[in-house]
């Protein structure tokens, strides 16, 4: 399962997350949002950006509580992707 960026994110200008990830699946703002992506289908789960993140904002997509549920749908939609 994918990682998921939920609420605390948005405006956030840190982007620790990015520098760690190894595959290189987290996206930048965009217009429409001032918040980073996780892209689902080249995440591979590893976690390291969870620790990375200074504003933990970052979960396992299994994990996001729930007032952050939307995000799921909103991070998988980003990329053109029918949610879960």
């Amino acid at each position: 399962m994918p990682h998921i960026i939920t609420e605390p994110c948005i405006g956030v200008k840190d982007t620790a997350c990015v520098d760690v990830c190894p595959v290189d699946c987290i996206y930048g703002k965009t217009e429409d949002w001032e918040m980073l992506f996780i892209h689902p289908e080249e995440c591979i789960d590893c976690g390291l950006c969870v620790d990375a993140c200074p504003v933990q904002a970052i979960y396992p997509m299994e994990e996001v509580p729930e007032k952050w549920k939307a995000f799921i749908a909103k991070n998988y939609e980003h990329f053109g992707l029918t949610p879960p």
